[in-house]
């Protein structure tokens, strides 16, 4: 069945309440394990066809926010939203406190036993209006970048659609399209940092109602984070640090002489080469085309994922007006269906995102026989290995899309996913800080954020760009407002991506199995578990690190000798 053809409903509240609560006294109240799950899986069927509904109305609604029914569906789920997070917690309540745990636990695992707790300590029926609010200040941010309309170069355009002339060869259009970006957000400055003021307060107020000392305490049970806790970040942070920032260095240095530039600037930093970026020889259909036998080849399992999603037009990839930013991958769980989003808009991003988005797709393909939906997708700090480590599995494939353009763009992707780690850091650090000083003034957060880029990124330099001199750099980090502490994790996944790379050049066949492994166990093993079944090293272990940079610039080597 088609995307299209996905029926939407929205759900009777009143009577969802009326079922659930009869099943989950049913659970509370079965004899023996057999009757109870049976309760279960019912309950489960009730579950699944409300996320169905939700994430239905979230794709329609970011695919065309003008679309007025929709727009009017999210406002609902804002809305109600949380009133579901609160009947999810009876049955949580339900698991929990089950006489039959440990038959749970061997039937659904571990791990969702411990989300199930999670979910009980991150919620409380007190906090619901704060929930809605919540909701509803992340819908703003969203709609205020959707809304973006910026005349340049004879043309209107959203920020997704002005980012191709911010990767233009020529530097005074880069400067040009990076002011016409940027002052989008000047010009908004005091809206984005009302919203941004707004949920740190109203996180922080969540957070003391639910018994935790702030925010910080609260993200990392929210982000199903089992099995690490902050120091241990910390101690991964001091290894990018003493490793990566170097490495990074060197590299910026290199670029400025590619680019004949006594010194990189903030619009210098995406473009590698003075001839401009890789580019991918053909259009959207070009890309799909060549998907499809990149896919087909892969293996067989890569062939019948890719198939799945174009028969059943589960991606919707190029940009246009009144689409929101960004890209991602969901779940449709009635239908047992990935769902692709993004924004074309004919950069070799366009690539990394069908890469990147496709791992994240692929997992779920490979793990749809598991039908609690909180397993689907593992944590977000483990499912972002999968599409992380697709993105480097590609290589070969890479000569299909860029032609003589492929060792540029190989260059280019493996120099930018190294130059990451140290911003996913001051991502993550600044969020730490934050909540845990949640009573900062609007300056004072800028401020701690342009600290960070300095010790971090200190070859950044902003010119005479003021909007991002005084710090607001991560207005337009989408993370930081709607997903709190939904970062690191991408500072993990490509730790542990780097590490299939290298599998991959050691012994294909062997990495490909491993990665196959991870993305069979879905969301039913926690980070470090799912880290040990791909046959990784823990990027908390002194020497992780370490480990993988000699392998890192040997491939930064070769595919620069063949520029």
């Amino acid at each position: 069945m088609k995307f299209n053809e996905y029926k939407y409903e929205r759900p009777d509240y009143d009577k969802v309440k009326e079922l659930f609560l009869t099943l989950v006294s049913q659970i509370n109240n079965a004899k023996g394990y057999e009757e109870q799950n049976k309760y279960i899986k019912e309950l489960n069927d009730v579950r699944k066809n409300i996320e169905t509904m939700s994430t239905l109305a979230s794709i329609r609604n970011s695919i065309n926010t003008a679309d007025e029914f929709y727009d009017k569906e999210q406002n609902y789920w804002d809305e109600y939203g949380p009133l579901y997070i609160k009947l999810n917690a009876d049955f949580y309540k339900a698991i929990v406190n089950s006489k039959f745990k440990e038959n749970i636990k061997n039937e659904y695992s571990e791990q969702f036993y411990k989300i199930c707790e999670n979910s009980l300590k991150s919620f409380s029926v007190d906090i619901i209006p704060d929930l809605q609010e919540e909701n509803k200040l992340m819908s703003g941010y969203t709609k205020l970048l959707a809304s973006a309309k910026i005349n340049f170069n004879d043309e209107e355009l959203n920020l997704s659609g002005l980012y191709k002339y911010m990767l233009s060869d020529d530097r005074d259009m880069r400067g040009k399209s990076s002011k016409a970006y940027y002052d989008y957000f000047a010009k908004h400055e005091d809206e984005f940092d009302e919203i941004y003021d707004k949920l740190v307060h109203i996180r922080n107020d969540i957070s003391k109602k639910l018994g935790f000392n702030n925010f910080v305490e609260l993200g990392y049970i929210r982000m199903d984070r089992t099995d690490y806790t902050p120091d241990m970040v910390v101690n991964l942070r001091k290894q990018i640090l003493e490793y990566i920032v170097p490495l990074c260095n060197k590299l910026y240095e290199k670029q400025a002489k590619r680019l004949n530039l006594d010194k990189l600037t903030y619009v210098d930093e995406n473009v590698e080469f003075s001839d401009g970026n890789a580019t991918i020889k053909g259009d959207a259909n070009y890309i799909i085309e060549n998907g499809i036998k990149m896919y087909q080849e892969l293996s067989k399992e890569t062939k019948g994922f890719f198939d799945f999603m174009l028969e059943n037009e589960l991606m919707d990839l190029e940009t246009k007006h009144n689409k929101s930013a960004g890209g991602y991958c969901t779940y449709i769980p009635d239908y047992k269906a990935p769902f692709i989003f993004s924004n074309f808009n004919g950069t070799s991003e366009d690539m990394d995102v069908l890469t990147h988005e496709a791992g994240h797709a692929f997992q779920l393909y490979m793990s749809r026989y598991i039908d609690m939906q909180e397993i689907n997708f593992p944590t977000l700090d483990s499912c972002e290995i999968h599409s992380m480590s697709m993105e480097f599995i590609t290589y070969p494939w890479m000569d299909k899309f860029f032609k003589e353009d492929t060792a540029k763009y190989k260059f280019a992707h493996l120099s930018s996913a190294i130059k990451f780690l140290p911003y996913g850091v001051v991502v993550d650090e600044f969020q730490h800080i934050i909540y845990e000083n949640p009573h900062m003034s609007k300056d004072e957060r800028k401020k701690v954020w342009r600290d960070l880029e300095k010790k971090y990124l200190p070859h950044r330099d902003y010119e005479d760009n003021e909007i991002l001199e005084k710090g607001c750099w991560f207005f337009k980090q989408g993370h930081i407002f709607k997903d709190p502490f939904y970062y690191i994790d991408y500072v993990l996944a490509e730790i542990c991506a780097f590490q299939f790379l290298k599998k991959m050049d050691e012994n294909r066949t062997k990495g490909w199995q491993d990665y196959l492994n991870i993305c069979k166990v879905g969301g039913t093993q926690s980070f470090l578990q799912i880290v040990e079944t791909g046959n990784l090293i823990s990027p908390f272990e002194d020497g992780c690190i370490k480990s993988i940079i000699t392998n890192l610039e040997e491939n930064i080597k070769s595919f620069e000798s063949n520029l």
